[in-house]
């Protein structure tokens, strides 16, 4: 009786966390342009309309296009930094991990508001690549996180070895450590890119309308009211997440990748 009612409990509990995207979920496939719940009508125009709509499709673009770019460069930003403070073992050395988990951990506005000081006092506001390196500075913790991991995974003797059979620094992280870390970059990556590609304050703060992404879009679209099409890019936003975590904890260790230690670690 004592099982049958924690799964009872269970249920409801992911019930009531998932009740707020069945509802989105429905209002997303009215037949008309209302908000009503339960749907009225079904009907999937207005997941079309993301990418038949000049305004959305182009919203759509620039959103993939700056998660695309700011994941890279936050990647490129963190795999030296991890790779530095894996060879570098000293007390003197956290404080390069403490400037790399800095931006995150700041609430996002004033990580945005830092940011449009400096872009503004440097003359580069409203620049599109502005917002990719403003990106990238907030999320290279994920990254960071994930790619010290993948080195703390890996064993010191394989490093040793190969610098004893003659192998150099350059030779030694391309053929042993970038086979080893290269799942836990995929999945830095991959964090840094749904991440991004849900953002909103980092990017309105260093872009303004310049450069209108989806999440900019959707608040632009609320002063002329609300439409399923608002519904349908947050449910686009939640399927993507879904398929790219899936995807990592499929081909992944997330458990691991999450900070859980094994069996060896205890």
């Amino acid at each position: 009786m004592t099982r049958a009612l924690s799964k009872i409990y269970f249920v409801l509990i992911g019930l009531f966390l998932a009740l707020p995207m069945i509802v989105v979920a429905g209002v997303s496939v009215n037949e008309k342009q209302t908000l009503a719940f339960p749907p009225k009508g079904f009907s999937l125009s207005w997941y079309g309309e993301i990418f038949l709509n000049p305004e959305w499709r182009s919203a759509l673009f620039a959103s993939l296009t700056l998660a695309l770019a700011s994941a890279a460069l936050a990647v490129a930003i963190a795999l030296p930094l991890a790779w530095f403070l894996w060879r570098r073992i000293a007390p003197w050395a956290n404080i390069f991990q403490i400037l790399g988990i800095a931006p995150f951990t700041l609430p996002p506005v004033i990580t945005a508001l830092g940011l449009l000081t400096f872009w503004a006092t440097t003359g580069f506001y409203g620049q599109p690549w502005t917002a990719v390196v403003s990106h990238a500075i907030f999320f290279v913790t994920l990254p960071l996180v994930t790619l010290s991991l993948g080195f703390t995974a890996i064993d010191r003797s394989l490093v040793e070895a190969a610098a004893t059979m003659g192998a150099d620094d350059r030779t030694i992280f391309r053929t042993v450590v970038l086979p080893l870390i290269l799942p836990y970059i995929v999945s830095g990556y991959a964090f840094a890119f749904v991440l991004s590609l849900n953002e909103y304050i980092v990017a309105y703060m260093t872009v303004g309308f310049t450069m209108e992404t989806l999440p900019i879009k959707i608040f632009n679209a609320l002063r002329y009211g609300y439409t399923p099409t608002m519904a349908s890019v947050t449910i686009l936003f939640v399927a993507t997440a879904a398929v790219i975590f899936s995807l990592v904890a499929r081909f992944g260790d997330l458990p691991k990748l999450l900070g859980a230690m094994s069996s060896d670690d205890t």
